[in-house]
């Protein structure tokens, strides 16, 4: 307080002497970023940045981690956005307005992965925007250095990074793609512990067998995706992920579908034989098929499933 209240008394004292003669060399001023939001002691604590919750647990390639701990930047026009690996991203307004916004643009989250493999880093749960949180895809591509090239926002607070290093440029890391072709960073099995390994193993012999079905099996391939830390449970995660869904019943084995269809085809008869004895007309069910020939038909490939907290955001997600 003792400071400002030396500046007060000097704004005072220039006032009082008036304009200086015209001779008078002109104050400079220094341009720097702006900070007001972040470091000024002077504001409550709370009008500093708040994180919603503290960030996942770090997890991924092996090589990746060593990302941990350090933050990139990048300033575009008026605005300065900053990437911490498996800790946040932040954008900060580089202007003197005294509400110059600085905010968090999203905090770690999980893994994308699509075709078992990894896509992309997902951070949610940013300052508010309306009714929903702020929140980040960010791409990692090769690179001959460490550094955060480019940042767009594709949709509404819903915004999208461009990370480029060389730990994504090994052949084993970056499966033949390159700075143009992102997809993907490294396969998910190889990563696993031994025990998830072998569990995989498991259940693409089950699903060979037809012991359970590709519903079933993308299901219990994300359960364990989730129990290696790679993605959050559903109900961690933002709830744009359940926006819009709907989902359906899912049989997880061909027997239980088959007695699913059973059971449906039984009440089915007893519904038209009410509908019959008391003489009101109906249209007869369409003839579907005997629950005898469910399952006869292998799969003959598993259909790529994208497994990830919420759709693939290509360009223009919200």
């Amino acid at each position: 307080m003792a400071a400002v209240l030396v500046c007060f008394l000097l704004l005072l004292e220039f006032a009082a002497r008036g304009p200086g003669p015209a001779g008078a060399a002109k104050m400079k001023v220094v341009e720097e970023p702006n900070t007001f939001g972040l470091n000024n002691p002077f504001l409550p604590q709370t009008s500093r940045l708040q994180p919603k919750r503290d960030p996942s647990p770090v997890s991924g390639p092996g090589y990746l981690l060593r990302l941990s701990g350090k933050c990139f930047s990048l300033v575009e026009s008026t605005y300065k956005y900053e990437f911490c690996p498996f800790h946040n991203v932040t954008q900060h307004e580089q202007t003197f307005r005294w509400n110059a916004y600085s905010g968090i643009l999203g905090i770690w989250h999980e893994w994308e992965i699509a075709n078992s493999s990894f896509v992309g880093m997902w951070m949610r749960d940013g300052d508010s925007c309306g009714s929903r949180s702020r929140q980040t895809k960010v791409e990692l591509t090769c690179g001959k250095s460490d550094r955060l090239a480019q940042v767009s926002e594709p949709s509404t607070c819903v915004y999208s990074l461009t990370f480029e290093t060389p730990l994504v440029c090994h052949p084993h890391a970056l499966l033949g793609g390159t700075s143009a072709e992102p997809l993907p960073l490294a396969t998910v099995y190889p990563v696993l512990p031994e025990a998830l390994q072998q569990r995989w193993d498991q259940l693409e012999q089950d699903l060979v067998e037809e012991l359970i079905t590709a519903q079933g099996h993308a299901k219990r391939l994300r359960a364990l995706f989730e129990e290696a830390g790679y993605l959050r449970a559903p109900e961690d995660s933002d709830s744009a992920w359940q926006e819009g869904v709907s989902w359906g019943q899912v049989f997880e084995t061909l027997e239980s579908c088959s007695q699913a269809h059973k059971e449906l085809s039984k009440e089915v008869k007893r519904l038209q034989t009410l509908l019959t004895q008391h003489g009101i007309p109906h249209a007869k069910a369409a003839g579907t098929s005997s629950s005898k020939h469910l399952g006869q038909a292998a799969p003959t490939h598993r259909p790529p499933a994208q497994l990830h907290g919420e759709p693939g955001l290509h360009g223009n997600t919200p």
